[in-house]
């Protein structure tokens, strides 16, 4: 069993080439709701096949995992389409989970960084849907100035954006910050790309907020969202907040 354990592993928590399956899969996808609920099993079935190894992966794993999220962080400075941008920043991010489990064994701690990770881009899949309904396209550059044109939904995405690339608060933050910290004396030369990933995020985050948020109105008024739908993404953004903020004391 144990080999067909880590190849579950390796698809469902990314390890390039099999990290492709999940991309196609979620490109192929129309309905967003399909997309949220495959961005919060995908490695949540990842860890299942993870915890049934019962045992730490090897160095060598860690090491491809690590690169291929260093691999698709890079890739995401080239892409300006919302909803491959999600698809390849939570690659990116599960690919970590396999260094997370090499610097801590509990299940329940890696399951709940998991959909800690997961969240900013189930709200993010969420608002590609309403930008493609109300403009025909998620793409950055294609209209301008959405910070004026919508700014309520354009508040909600640049601070999923943030949470997605692991500024201070969020669980990906805490995430990054325990991997760098442990991972020194268990898998060398390990946090120096983790370090790398988390500034192509950043840079990355940077490009795709620019794109889409800041310059003049084009185009006629769009209807933005209304306080009904603001509210219940704002709290769980607030909620994502204090969760990254408690998960420290356990990480570190």
């Amino acid at each position: 069993m144990t080999p067909y354990a880590y190849l579950a592993a390796a698809v469902f928590l990314p390890l390039f080439p099999l990290s492709m399956v999940f991309n196609r899969l979620f490109a192929r996808l129309d309905n967003p709701w399909w997309r949220v609920t495959l961005l919060l099993v995908w490695p949540q079935l990842g860890l299942l096949a993870l915890s049934a190894l019962d045992e730490r992966p090897p160095a060598w794993i860690v090491y491809w995992a690590v690169l291929t999220a260093g691999l698709y962080a890079f890739r995401t400075l080239t892409l300006r389409d919302l909803a491959l941008w999600t698809a390849h920043m939570a690659t990116s991010a599960w690919s970590l989970l396999w260094l997370l489990a090499m610097v801590t064994r509990e299940d329940t701690i890696l399951a709940l960084q998991a959909v800690g990770l997961s969240i900013p881009f189930m709200l993010l899949a969420w608002m590609v849907s309403r930008l493609e309904s109300v403009y025909g396209a998620a793409y950055a550059g294609a209209y301008g100035g959405l910070a004026q044109a919508m700014p309520r939904l354009s508040s909600l995405l640049v601070i999923t954006i943030l949470a997605a690339v692991g500024t201070p608060l969020s669980p990906a933050f805490s995430t990054l910050l325990a991997l760098v910290t442990q991972s020194l004396s268990v898998v060398p030369g390990a946090a120096v790309i983790v370090l790398a990933v988390w500034f192509l995020w950043a840079w990355a985050g940077a490009r795709m907020t620019g794109g889409m948020v800041v310059g003049p109105v084009s185009g006629a008024p769009r209807p933005d969202l209304t306080a009904i739908a603001v509210v219940p993404a704002a709290s769980i953004l607030l909620l994502l907040a204090l969760a990254g903020a408690a998960s420290l004391k356990y990480l570190l």
